[in-house]
């Protein structure tokens, strides 16, 4: 793939300096990427330590092809004082910086944001974390499971009534990704904050991964501030909105419906051979169908166990129900709806020599084909010290 520079896309020509390593901060700078930045990510020797993670093809990380695709690399050691000084640089002339180590790690190499904003007074600096730059907590170490369990979300996953098993967490480290996606909009909305301002100063941005899940824990902590009620565990349910649950199926599969407006729940109980539910005055509004929530779900659960699910689907879609059945990756990447919006694409990787399957990026531009935003996939440990070094920085060997 031609390593084009992201034109036509919304952040062509914005030039950010990666100092990522595992997930929050590559995530993060992957979205820019795939909204047509420059991102060099900056790599020690051995390169990031997510590189050792997940399966591996022809002696190459799969993962990595998607977490650092569209990005140059380079490999600096931060140790040394000569690739602390290119590492200056390198950010003297870019719009943004994204880190993500802890707090302090590079006020102690001689590198924090006042020595930063020496060289480049413009630049944005955005600093992910597990508990942010302050507090108390600052100095504790964390990882995406720590940002679930602190954030309120792991406590939300637990079966309700089930005390032996710990409470699963969601599957993805969503809590780096959440922290990703804040830091990247948060970096989008300071270089937008500089623009036709020459006299304005790049902002520092602080962003953690316990306050980033907190962040969408919705009316919870206003209903605690009133009441002093803490929200359980619902399982499949919600319990604000009813019916809304994961319903057994006759072939033991999954199917999750969601009937909780006053006509979605009429046409529902009609599919389901339950018309008498719509005219019982209990379930007239979601207050009362959410207070009565065990019985409607019973009711909906002993009519999805007479049909296997995707039959069962079928019926709920042809009267216009909101359904689904629990997708695995396998059911994602063959379905036709995912190949037609090219949420599923194949991308060639030639680090690894086979033609992948990539996620699109979770935006779509007009003018821009979704495969046209994937420019090429996650490079070899130091690809471009060359480029960066010698074309963009002017040195006369790339070490």
């Amino acid at each position: 793939m031609a390593q084009d520079g992201g034109q036509g896309l919304p952040l062509a020509g914005l030039k950010i300096v990666e100092l990522g390593h595992y997930i929050a901060g590559p995530f993060a700078t992957r979205l820019l990427a795939d909204l047509g930045a420059e991102v060099i990510k900056v790599e020690p020797p051995e390169g990031d330590p997510i590189r050792g993670w997940g399966s591996r093809h022809n002696g190459h990380p799969v993962w990595f092809s998607i977490h650092a695709r569209n990005k140059l690399s380079v490999t600096l050691n931060l140790k040394d004082a000569a690739d602390r000084a290119r590492l200056l640089k390198l950010c003297a002339r870019a719009d943004a910086l994204v880190e993500n180590f802890r707090p302090g790690f590079l006020e102690r190499i001689g590198l924090g944001p006042e020595v930063l904003h020496a060289g480049n007074p413009r630049l944005v600096i955005a600093r992910v974390s597990g508990f942010g730059q302050d507090g108390p907590y600052r100095d504790k170490p964390a990882f995406g499971s720590i940002g679930e369990a602190m954030g309120g979300l792991r406590h939300l996953t637990a079966t309700p009534g089930v005390t032996e098993h710990a409470p699963p967490r969601c599957g993805v480290s969503i809590s780096d990704d959440l922290a990703g996606m804040y830091a990247a909009l948060a970096v989008a909305a300071a270089c937008w904050g500089l623009k036709g301002n020459p006299e304005a100063r790049g902002r520092i941005i602080d962003v953690d991964l316990v306050g980033s899940v907190f962040s969408l824990m919705e009316g919870m902590l206003p209903e605690y501030g009133l009441t002093g009620a803490v929200r359980q565990p619902a399982g499949s349910a919600i319990l604000t909105a009813a019916p809304t649950n994961t319903y057994l199926c006759a072939d033991g599969k999954w199917l999750c419906i969601g009937g909780n407006s006053d006509p979605i729940f009429r046409r529902l109980c009609d599919a389901i051979g339950r018309p008498g539910m719509a005219a019982d005055p209990r379930f007239a509004d979601n207050r009362g169908r959410c207070a009565n929530m065990a019985e409607i779900d019973g009711e909906i659960g002993r009519w999805t166990r007479t049909l296997p699910a995707a039959e069962a689907e079928a019926v709920l879609e042809a009267a216009d129900i909101p359904c689904s059945r629990l997708y695995d990756m396998r059911d994602c990447a063959e379905d036709p709806h995912f190949q037609a919006r090219q949420t599923v694409m194949q991308v060639e990787d030639p680090l690894i020599g086979e033609t992948l399957l990539h996620p699109a990026a979770p935006f779509r531009f007009d003018g821009v084909a979704p495969r046209d935003m994937v420019r090429w996939t996650g490079p070899a440990v130091g690809a471009h010290n060359h480029h960066v070094f010698s074309e963009l920085l002017g040195e006369k060997n790339d070490g």
